[in-house]
Formats: C-alpha cells, sequence, structure tokens
C-alpha cells in the first residue's frame, strides 16, 4: 500500500509498538531516512545507522571467536548492535536500529537478516528489548541497485510504499522553518517537487532530499538570484533551478510588509497567480501578532483561496499565532477549509 510521510510514520511508528519490523519502500530522495530520524527523535531512541548494501554476513551473524576456556567457537556480535545486559545510551531511552539499502543487499547478506529481523537475534545473542528496528528500500523501476527479496524474507517484515504528496510534505516544510519562498514555489507548482524520472539525464534532480539541500543555501538571504544559479543546479538540475530562481525574481516587486501595514485597504492587489502564491509565502514568513489586524485586512481583499492558503502556512509557521483574536474572528466566520 502506497502512503504518504504523515501516513508512513504512523505505519512505522504502529509496527515498531507491536514489535514488528516495518519495511518501507519508495523512490530515491523522498525521505525515508527523515521518517526514521525523527521518530527516533520523538521517542528519545539513538539511531543505529546500517546500510546492508555495504555489509558481510559476518556483520549481521558475528564474527567467529573461540573461546580460549572451553576450546569451541562461537559468534562473537558486532559492537554495532546493543544486546541484553548492555547499558542504555546515556540521554536515550532505547536505540533504532535503521537498515537502510535493505533491498540492496546481497542475497547472502539478505540471508543472514534473517534471523536478525524475526528472532531479534544477532548469532546466538539476543537484541536488547529497548532495540526497534526499521528497513528501508528503494524500487527497481527507478533504476535503482535492487535484489528481489526472498519470500523467506518477505514474509519477516511488514511492508509498506511511500508516495510523493506535495501537502503532506508542504506541512513538515512549514513546521521546520523551511524557506518561504520554496514553499510558495512547490505550491505554485506542486509537480517541481518530485521531478524525477528513472530515464532522467540531468545530473540530479528535485525531490524533498533536493529542495532540502537547497533550503540549506537560501534560507535566511534576503534575496535568491543569479548568483546561487550554480549551487541551486547542483542540487536540483540547472533547469530547476533557474525556474525557482525566476519564481524568486518576483519576490522583488512584492509590497513590503510595512506598506502593507500602513495601507492595507488602497495597496494594489495582484492578479497573477503567481504572484499571489509568492506573496502569500512572503505574509506567512513575516507575520507577527502586533501587524495581524492591519495585514488581515489585507489579507482579506485576496481570493479566498489565496486566503486559505496564506493563513493555514501562517499558523503551520508560527502555531501561537492561532491566538490572534483577527484570525480567531476569520476562523469563525469563513474558514471551514482551513484545518
Amino acid at each position: 500500500m502506497q502512503m504518504n510521510i504523515i501516513g508512513a510514520k504512523h505505519f512505522i511508528t504502529e509496527n515498531i509498538k507491536k514489535k514488528l519490523v516495518p519495511m518501507l519502500a519508495g523512490s530515491p530522495g523522498l525521505g525515508k531516512s527523515a521518517i526514521v530520524h525523527e521518530i527516533a527523535k520523538e521517542f528519545g531512541l539513538k539511531v543505529i545507522d546500517i546500510r546492508l548494501a555495504q555489509c558481510d554476513p559476518c556483520d549481521l551473524m558475528g564474527f567467529p571467536t573461540i573461546d580460549k576456556d572451553s576450546g569451541k567457537a562461537f559468534y562473537a556480535p558486532m559492537s554495532t548492535f546493543p544486546i541484553e545486559g548492555d547499558a542504555l545510551p546515556k540521554g536515550y531511552n532505547g536505540w533504532l536500529i535503521f537498515l537502510d539499502e535493505f533491498n540492496s543487499a546481497s542475497r547472502a547478506v539478505q540471508k543472514a537478516a534473517y534471523k536478525l529481523v524475526l528472532d531479534r537475534m544477532v548469532g546466538e545473542h539476543h537484541l536488547h528489548k529497548n532495540v526497534a528496528m526499521v528497513c528501508a528500500g528503494n524500487l527497481e523501476t527507478d533504476g535503482a541497485i535492487v535484489e528481489a527479496m526472498s519470500t523467506a524474507l518477505q514474509s519477516r517484515v511488514v511492508h509498506a510504499g511511500l508516495m510523493v504528496d506535495s501537502e503532506a510534505w508542504l506541512e513538515w516544510a512549514t513546521a521546520n522553518d523551511i524557506d518561504h519562498r520554496i514553499t510558495s514555489f512547490i505550491r505554485f507548482k506542486p509537480d517541481n517537487l518530485y521531478t524525477f524520472r528513472p530515464d532522467h539525464s540531468d545530473r540530479t534532480y528535485g525531490c524533498p532530499r533536493t529542495w532540502e539541500f537547497a533550503n540549506r543555501h537560501t534560507n535566511g538571504l534576503p534575496t535568491v538570484g543569479n548568483d546561487l544559479l550554480p549551487v541551486l543546479s547542483g542540487c536540483l538540475s540547472e533547469g530547476l533551478a533557474r525556474e525557482f530562481v525566476g519564481f524568486c525574481r518576483i519576490y522583488a516587486d512584492l509590497p513590503t510588509i510595512d506598506q502593507i501595514v500602513k495601507d492595507p485597504v488602497n495597496i494594489k492587489m495582484p492578479a497573477e497567480p503567481s504572484i499571489l502564491f509568492a506573496l502569500s509565502g512572503s505574509l506567512s514568513n513575516h507575520s507577527t501578532p502586533d501587524k495581524m489586524d492591519k495585514l488581515m485586512q489585507f489579507i482579506e481583499r485576496m481570493p479566498i483561496e489565496f486566503q486559505v492558503v496564506t493563513l493555514r502556512e501562517v499558523v503551520r509557521r508560527k502555531v501561537e499565532m492561532m491566538q490572534v483574536p483577527a484570525i480567531q474572528k476569520w476562523v469563525a466566520t469563513q474558514a471551514r477549509e482551513l484545518f
């Protein structure tokens, strides 16, 4: 079953609670790793990131060792895995073992994982009771290096697929302080969130991962211009970077927040959708409680769909804005679809 990042997070969490191992498959760059790290942070778990494609069977089964007293051989577990008797890591409630690139591992390594994911054992040793496990991998149809999973391994994990959902990503992005110019651009053209094609000829492509890379270059800058094209092209591809920079030029022609506050009733309201999306992002990023009475006079002049987009993002970026009387009044009278 395919699900967005919100559904995938719930799916993983519920399986962890039942001591099952979820397997999340999806195209490259959709944010599988980010979901796992977010869950670990919420539950106070230390992430142990294991790339199965780079492992040897001994990494999962333990290393053959001779007991000097008995003269018998046994498998000594790698220090990677927390086993019964180990102390909890300082500041954490336990561990989350993230078996990434799960279906890119060789058949031999996949077989070595049988005991780990089903019996929660490394060789002869049981994992610590405070260990959770999550698997993730790419899709064979995306041109990624993938090994078919045996039926024995398939039945040891609980499967789900991760899909692109721009609304779910935008909800995450606004809550995680992604540049308002990026979120406005994706609201304007949702298909640009994920431009990956298996046969693409560019060196890279737009996806949640690479938009987060772009955010590291743009967030906090007053303007985004041609000087950023090289790094943005390296993150997103040249064509997508040029389109985004062109969108950002619109911001230079927008009325400032101070200008809007000074004359919210008479200042010119743009009609072009691309400008309204840009304006919506600017308003949501710069709104403050002390200016909201005046800003609401301007926002209520926008087409109703842009009022909803603007106020939804205002509240997502700053939850405390929901308590502002001007917003509460608008919600009470018009906003059936706001949340």
